[in-house]
């Protein structure tokens, strides 16, 4: 219980991870719920898997610029006081594609959505490393990722059940509501930070060049990214199987929540693994039995069911990878160098979401649906191999 609650003078107090990872889970909530229906209603708007595909890839180079350019943003300001203003944003955006019923303006508010979600997962992974020591970092990433998955647990199946009553617009307006709530919790726990620099570093290009010099940094990217380009495939495109498959889209949301389900359960032992073993076998196991049962997923793509109940059991060995992936490059990290390149680092996401979409895209205009399985198969299989050249950190033998 320490990781969650510690005493000061007899009396219970959250601990700083614990008041982090709640905001985390409203927000997480709010992203679960628009992220449910999100391609789904520009699927409404186009009527096109590949227009769809696409627009996402748009999203994603936004947000890998975002990243770069806003690292004197970063370095500059106190993160609490960026993450508090950057949720009160997040909340208009979310009001802005609950009221737009134009596909430009909803592009836009998504666009914007974006840009924000750049220094919101920066300025709190900073908050993260910021409230915990050198041999508890994959521990604490574990609570942190388990009930942010389980945000996307519960918010698949409500969503779901909106958008079938009401309609997709309403799903958005609960998301402004969660990150309501979120911004207010956030306040309230008075969480502090000092890693304020004055020395800020504005060149875009020596940032970029400054961050992939580096070898170590370099693996660790593409492993970070694996995990996004996974989830890019799982909650992009498989929502648009099930609905074309005859399937009504409530499914979408039992899918969803099925997805969710195993991360919660075996992050957090995972993390804490790893923190004891080692992160390399973690990185190689959970990437090859992820690509495995995609390719199984290929030979039985007939039975949506099936497929469903495989991608669900991938899920598994995903919780391998997604908390222990951004606490090996925070790990590899000298605390003076996580303004600087942790923003760097979670372009990661959004090159992940990147290559998913160009490729999926590129396989869509040539072959059937069917073909993406194979594609992101090959993915987790070369991933793995490339897990194989990291350095095999032990969180538990460091000072």
């Amino acid at each position: 219980m320490g990781v969650i609650i510690k005493r000061r003078a007899g009396v219970p107090h959250l601990t700083g991870i614990a008041r982090l990872s709640f905001t985390n889970f409203l927000i997480a909530l709010g992203a679960a719920f628009s992220g449910t229906v999100l391609s789904i209603h520009f699927n409404d708007f186009l009527n096109n898997e590949m227009a769809v595909g696409l627009i996402f890839s748009l999203l994603t180079f936004i947000g890998f610029i975002s990243y770069f350019l806003f690292i004197p943003v970063i370095e500059k300001y106190n993160k609490v006081k960026l993450f508090s203003r950057v949720l009160f944003f997040v909340l208009l955006a979310y009001l802005a594609m609950f009221l737009s019923k134009n596909l430009y303006i909803f592009i836009f508010s998504v666009a914007v959505l974006t840009i924000l979600s750049c220094l919101r997962i920066t300025s709190f992974g900073i908050l993260v490393r910021n409230c915990s020591d050198n041999k508890r970092l994959s521990r604490n990433e574990g609570i942190v990722y388990t009930l942010l998955n389980s945000a996307w647990v519960i918010g698949p199946l409500i969503a779901g059940v909106i958008a079938l009553e009401y309609g997709n617009n309403f799903v958005f307006l609960f998301s402004a509501l969660f990150i309501l709530v979120a911004f207010f919790s956030f306040r309230g726990f008075r969480v502090r930070d000092k890693s304020v620099r004055k020395k800020l570093d504005t060149n875009f290009f020596r940032n970029y060049l400054a961050f992939f010099k580096d070898k170590e940094r370099r693996i660790a990217y593409i492993l970070g990214g694996g995990v996004t380009l996974w989830w890019a495939f799982v909650y992009v495109y498989i929502p648009l199987h099930i609905i074309n498959s005859g399937l009504s889209r409530i499914w979408v949301g039992y899918f969803l929540f099925g997805v969710a389900v195993p991360l919660i359960i075996f992050e957090y032992s995972f993390s804490k693994k790893a923190g004891k073993i080692g992160f390399k076998k973690m990185f190689f196991m959970g990437y090859l039995f992820t690509g495995i049962l995609a390719l199984i997923s290929f030979f039985l793509f007939e039975n949506i069911f099936i497929v469903l109940a495989l991608l669900v059991l991938a899920s598994v060995f995903m919780a391998m990878l997604e908390p222990t992936t951004e606490a090996y490059f925070m790990d590899l990290l000298k605390d003076k160098e996580m303004s600087h390149f942790y923003g760097p680092y979670n372009t990661s996401i959004d090159t992940g979401h990147f290559i998913a979409n160009i490729f999926a895209t590129g396989v869509l205009f040539f072959f059937s649906f069917k073909s993406l399985f194979i594609l992101f198969a090959v993915f987790m299989f070369i991933l793995a191999l490339v897990s194989l050249k990291t350095k095999n950190i032990v969180e538990a033998n460091r000072g």
